[in-house]
């Protein structure tokens, strides 16, 4: 039997998904785990790239937090903090907190700092405050890009959780730390399979959520200019 149907065996094994140790329950710890780094990544980020993109100050600041924080090794973080906060749920929650942060920031800046400045020109004309035009114009229209980062965020840290098993906090993960030192390597490969999947099935959730979330009027502009470049042509042949 080849390796990869020894691992879909395993997978189909119903004795190896029940129990609290069981595969449901650790996929279970690592989806509520993830969404919980990336919701706090939100939290975090997430206002600050917003105030970034609409003032236009700091976005250097920015640019090489973004940067710093991602070339950060994952592994050498989460035990930097296991040591520091103890091996607990915390310390891999605080070392992927800080992977996820540079994706959501760089969506919210990039996102609100790229909305066409004549949109906020106009907004101002009218009369609206700086939330209004921060709540009413730039954010529908840069909401596309801030889903983006928060789609990169999901992807990194559902990707990287595996690492928490490193220092016995749980996820699927657990399956391949413990496969490797018992040598089951049907076990790390369906481990990693199931892992691969999740994030997929994630990827096509926001990158649905990305299309919904364009505003009814950029949607319209651009089946507009795209009716248009497609005559352009045939006008001038005619």
């Amino acid at each position: 039997m080849s390796l990869f149907a020894e691992a879909f065996a395993w997978l189909a094994d119903p004795a190896n998904w029940e129990g609290p140790g069981g595969i449901a329950a650790r996929l279970a710890f690592h989806v509520v785990f993830s969404l919980a780094v990336v919701v706090g990544a939100v939290v975090v980020a997430l206002p600050l790239g917003m105030l970034v993109g609409h003032t236009g100050r700091g976005r250097e600041a920015a640019v090489l937090v973004s940067g710093g924080l991602r070339a950060l090794p994952t592994l050498g973080l989460l035990t930097l903090v296991a040591l520091w906060l103890g091996v607990v749920v915390q310390a891999p929650y605080l070392a992927l907190l800080v992977l996820a942060v540079p994706s959501v920031l760089a969506g919210a800046y990039v996102g609100i700092g790229g909305v066409d400045r004549r949109v906020v020109d106009a907004a101002r004309g009218v009369g609206m405050t700086e939330t209004q035009i921060v709540l009413r114009v730039e954010t529908p229209l840069g909401m596309p890009t801030m889903i983006g980062g928060v789609r990169a965020a999901v992807l990194q840290v559902v990707a990287t959780a595996t690492l928490a098993a490193y220092i016995g906090a749980g996820g699927l993960g657990h399956y391949i730390f413990l496969g490797q030192k018992t040598r089951d390597y049907p076990m790390m490969l369906g481990a990693s399979i199931l892992i691969i999947a999740l994030a997929l099935v994630f990827d096509g959730v926001f990158a649905i959520v990305q299309r919904l979330v364009v505003p009814a009027g950029v949607h319209a502009v651009r089946e507009t200019g795209l009716r248009e470049r497609r005559r352009g042509p045939r006008a001038a042949v005619g």
